[in-house]
């Protein structure tokens, strides 16, 4: 079962909405990774395509990352939230995830809290939960080990990594979730950032300031 997926970039911070689904299933059901920002343009994309978003599954707290969240669920009110339980805190408070400085307060409460090493069942596929805190204290990917594929948010961009010196960022943890947790997989593995182009793992274990 093979997974598609299309890039929806988004927001005055052209940040990657990743919409996730199996072309087989009708009526489809998706999975959304990261709709930062323009809700009604994500809804419309989604009407276009047949697909009903099961699920939305947050790499992190930002206002970037989270923007459109609530206008999705005002559209699709059955959909279920995903985060790592890490990043609740700032999920909820719209300082720290600095949606009051950009754009309008988000504050989400109503968040399924995940564990490091969670398996999500969706659509077809397993997603597994990778804790990689630096970028935010509760940052983390999703990983489709049967396809190789990663979901990495600002983590892991292309010969590069999030920034740390945001609320609950540290550039030491940020080090440790590189090189030993991400750095680690298997290196044909395709990375899909929250910015910019795609990667893969041994690219960047060569050319990442992080890299071996």
């Amino acid at each position: 079962m093979s997974l598609e997926i299309r890039l929806i970039n988004v927001g005055m911070m052209q940040e990657n909405c990743y919409v996730l689904y199996d072309p087989e299933k009708a009526p489809q059901s998706c999975v959304l990774i990261d709709p930062g920002d323009e809700p009604e343009r994500i809804g419309e994309e989604l009407s276009a395509m047949g697909l009903k978003p099961l699920a939305i599954l947050l790499t992190h707290g930002h206002f970037d990352h989270i923007g459109a969240v609530p206008g999705l669920l005002d559209r699709y009110p059955e959909t279920t939230i995903y985060a790592s339980e890490a990043e609740l805190p700032l999920l909820s408070d719209s300082r720290i995830n600095l949606s009051e400085h950009f754009v309008s307060p988000v504050e989400l409460r109503e968040v399924e809290g995940l564990k490091d090493g969670a398996e999500l069942s969706l659509i077809g596929h397993s997603l597994k939960v990778l804790a990689t805190p630096g970028h935010t204290a509760g940052s983390c990917c999703y990983y489709e080990e049967a396809e190789g594929l990663l979901f990495c948010g600002d983590t892991l961009f292309r010969r590069s990594y999030g920034r740390t010196d945001l609320p609950t960022g540290s550039e030491e943890d940020m080090v440790v979730s590189l090189r030993e947790r991400l750095f680690k997989l298997p290196e044909s593995v395709v990375a899909f950032p929250g910015h910019g182009e795609t990667t893969d793992i041994g690219y960047e274990r060569k050319y990442n300031p992080c890299g071996a």
